[in-house]
């Protein structure tokens, strides 16, 4: 099968690999329909962090099953799904608590590959989520938006939800990338009144505003902190969603909270963080990490998309086949776009 493998930073190419096989009994072999770039491949893609060169790329996808372990019951062949980049098992303590991200039962070998023909996937039992009927019932701007389910809407969601967001607070979102437009999104649909998105790209901000944000900042660093804290009478927001992990952003994040709110942060970390100093005096809480994909797409996210009242596909402006993923990457990379999505053939 061909699959993109990472080849060194700023290089991306196609192989002829192996395809996947059964190893046991929790697996689930997938024929991918559509993958993504996501925001944080680009780190190693550009060698800010490192990566193994000569690896399978990808954790973003919809898909089909094609083969199932003896213990997998829930899920079938034929079966159309969204294919997280969490392996959640569903019954260890982290699940079961709603963080299957963090699930203590999670597998290696069934988390990369992604961006391929085909994928092995672990925990496939209760981590895949379940798509009524097949692919080709659908459009292709809601293939888009159940794509992003496997990832980039969850993990959005996830900082709205740890950054505790209520009907009527104030948020502001960092990050104009697909996790920050996501973010705004998530935090329209639990009923924030104020929305201020920090973006300094006109096309981003476009989509901010058609997704739910009142207000847009593109200043950054203290002159952000300055007018967000004018924009809310010196009071500072109600949550803020962290969407980008840099010290700068995390440093900012913690400036313009109001006393007493909560910081969720589902920007990787790849930088020096804060003292805890600068949040303790003011009893900021800080939440997030890795997103529920599997818990939040099953309790409303699937729902919301199938039923229209969220639309977070457009987040892809642009698509590629799987012989272009350098070009993908190098367009996500540049800036040219703002989340690429691979279609397989």
């Amino acid at each position: 099968m061909k699959a993109a493998v990472f080849v060194e930073p700023g290089k991306m190419e196609v192989r002829e690999v192996a395809r996947p096989q059964l190893e046991k009994e929790t697996d689930a072999i997938i024929r991918i329909v559509r993958a993504c770039v996501c925001g944080s491949d680009l780190w190693w893609f550009r060698g800010i962090s490192k990566r193994e060169p000569n690896t399978l790329a990808g954790h973003e996808a919809i898909g089909v099953v094609e083969e199932i372990g003896s213990a997998v019951t829930d899920i079938k062949a034929g079966d159309f799904v969204v294919v997280p980049f969490t392996h959640g098992c569903g019954h260890c303590a982290a699940c079961r608590a709603g963080f299957d991200g963090d699930c203590l039962n999670m597998e290696g070998g069934g988390n990369a590959g992604y961006q391929g023909e085909y994928l092995r996937f672990t925990n496939a039992n209760w981590a895949l989520v379940k798509i009524p009927g097949q692919p080709e019932d659908y459009s292709d701007d809601m293939l888009n938006s159940l794509l992003t389910l496997a990832d980039v809407m969850a993990t959005g969601y996830h900082a709205a939800k740890t950054a505790e967001v209520k009907a009527g607070d104030t948020v502001v979102v960092m990050g104009d990338g697909a996790v920050g437009l996501c973010g705004v999104i998530a935090a329209k649909l639990l009923g924030a009144k104020r929305i201020i998105a920090m973006s300094r790209h006109a096309d981003r901000q476009a989509l901010a505003r058609e997704f739910g944000a009142t207000d847009i900042v593109a200043e950054r660093g203290d002159e952000a902190v300055e007018k967000v804290m004018q924009m809310t009478d010196g009071v500072g927001a109600d949550a803020v969603l962290e969407c980008v992990g840099t010290e700068q952003s995390v440093d900012t994040a913690t400036k313009i909270a109001r006393p007493g709110a909560v910081v969720g942060r589902v920007g990787v970390p790849h930088t020096g963080d804060i003292n805890i100093g600068d949040y303790w005096m003011v009893n900021l809480a800080m939440a997030g990490g890795p997103a529920s994909c599997t818990t939040y797409d099953k309790e409303i996210l699937l729902k919301a998309v199938l039923d229209g009242q969220i639309n977070p596909g457009k987040v892809f402006t642009q698509s590629y086949k799987l012989e272009n993923i350098d070009q993908a990457y190098k367009d996500m990379a540049d800036r040219r776009t703002i989340k690429a999505m691979i279609v397989m053939n």
